[in-house]
């Protein structure tokens, strides 16, 4: 007798299963995502891992048993420090046993090569590698390629999750990677590689493995078009830790952000230089976000940004031109479109100054994308100064919000600001008035307190 062929219908944007098929999902709203996908009959294995008996014995933490909350003890749950400060930021002080962490970025940005080298940078710790996209030759190529060598850094080029986990029974890792989640296959599902049914079903069996045996694993995850991770929303609610490996691949900086994390912040940074032999740790981000200029020119300030807990120095160029076409542009390249046209419109009705003629350019350099609303003051002064074409001094720096009013509001953790614009060698710093309270003393760089716009108009232009 034949067995049935069970079929479902999934949504490739958010998961949602349904028995037929449907034009408009009902969760996620996105029209024509659903696809038909196969289903094994047999589901009593699904989403779980079931360890060999041979491994199960002597390890009674594999039967879960309920406990009081004052007889757990997390005294032994220490964080694998690794070599790579930047990943241990962003991780929140290393990797915690047992996690599961998704990283995504686009086509070529790195992902493999960043988690090869902390595979062999964690010489003390078993490191499991597992591949589905590349051989063991090239692995080996980049490795070479790295400088780096490890006797405890296992490769297996495989894609069959049950495949997998008996080879982690037996090498018994700290640490497991997998390049990529989209390439692995279960055995009890017959839809194709990278499918939703697949993709959250090899989720989930690697999750149930990785709690039950405290191993920490790194997924690899692929993103789509829009610059979102491939494969269903909730493969990012199952895991614990989610990072996005961005950058432009026609420049050498990579930024690692924290998009979500249980054991630690979500708004830490960490940055990367791709150099021929690997990503290279950038320990001070503030100088190479500040470029070096022969000749002073107008339109470019500097602002005092935070990301998570890391002070960042960056620079902000601007460019005011008339308009040849009739309709003004409004350009940013790393800034907020809707936060820039509010200030432009602050500017005219506040500042007085007659910006709907003229095209605006604005650009972030490095490749950073800033979301702090302290980046304001910065901004603005920049317009100002490209729209007048009065030149800034290099050693000015700006951290301010701009409020609809035209005032200058406070920021948070100002003594951190103004301590790195010291230490880089600032001389002069202009900061909201209202921040005097938590501004440090005995500085060797001079603050100027500013309430509006045209307060910092009066003292850098004077203009009114």
């Amino acid at each position: 007798m034949l067995k049935k062929i069970k079929t479902s219908f999934f949504c490739q944007e958010c998961g949602y299963e349904s028995i037929k098929w449907l034009g408009k999902c009902p969760s996620c709203g996105s029209w024509n995502s659903f696809v038909e996908e196969k289903l094994n009959s047999d589901s009593s294995h699904r989403g779980s891992w079931k360890p060999r008996s041979n491994y199960a014995e002597g390890n009674s933490k594999l039967s879960a048993k309920p406990h009081r909350l004052s007889e757990i003890d997390y005294a032994d749950q220490h964080r694998i420090y690794t070599p790579d400060e930047e990943l241990n930021r962003v991780l929140g002080g290393g990797i915690m046993p047992g996690s599961i962490v998704l990283i995504g970025g686009e086509p070529g940005i790195g992902k493999s090569t960043l988690m090869l080298q902390i595979a062999l940078m964690l010489s003390s710790q078993r490191v499991l590698y597992v591949s589905g996209e590349e051989s063991e030759q090239q692995i080996k190529m980049r490795a070479e390629r790295l400088g780096i060598t490890s006797d405890n850094c296992f490769i297996l080029t495989e894609t069959n999750t049950q495949n997998i986990f008996a080879q982690a029974e037996i090498v018994q890792p700290h640490l497991l990677i997998v390049d990529s989640i989209q390439t692995l296959t279960s055995s009890y599902l017959e839809s194709a590689a990278g499918s939703v049914s697949q993709v959250r079903e090899c989720a989930a069996e690697l999750i149930s493995f990785g709690k039950q045996t405290h191993t920490s694993i790194f997924m690899i995850g692929h993103i789509t078009k829009e610059g979102s991770l491939a494969g269903p929303k909730v493969l990012e609610h199952m895991v614990d830790t989610v990072l996005h490996f961005e950058g432009d691949r026609h420049l050498s900086y990579r930024v690692l952000r924290t998009v979500k994390n249980r054991f630690g912040s979500t708004s830490e940074l960490g940055i990367y230089e791709m150099c021929g032999n690997g990503l290279k740790q950038v320990k001070n981000p503030s100088e190479i976000l500040l470029s070096q200029r022969d000749e002073a020119l107008s339109g470019i300030t500097v602002g005092a940004t935070l990301e998570g807990n890391r002070p960042l120095l960056i620079e902000v160029q601007s460019l005011v031109s008339a308009s040849v076409y009739g309709t003004p542009q409004r350009t940013p390249n790393g800034f907020d479109a809707k936060r820039l046209n509010m200030l432009l419109a602050v500017l005219e009705k506040r500042g007085g100054y007659k910006l709907y003629a003229n095209d605006v350019f604005l650009n972030i350099t490095g490749g950073i994308k800033v979301e702090d609303p302290a980046i304001d003051l910065a901004v603005a002064v920049s317009i100002i100064s490209s729209y007048e074409d009065i030149v800034i001094p290099n050693r000015f720096c700006f951290a301010g919000e701009v409020g609809l009013g035209g005032e200058i509001r406070a920021v948070s953790r100002i003594e951190q600001r103004i301590a790195e614009a010291q230490k880089l060698g600032f001389t002069d710093m202009y900061i909201s008035k209202y921040n005097l309270k938590n501004a440090l003393s005995n500085l060797s760089i001079t603050l100027h307190l500013v309430g509006t716009l045209e307060d910092i108009v009066r003292k850098l232009f004077n203009t009114l």
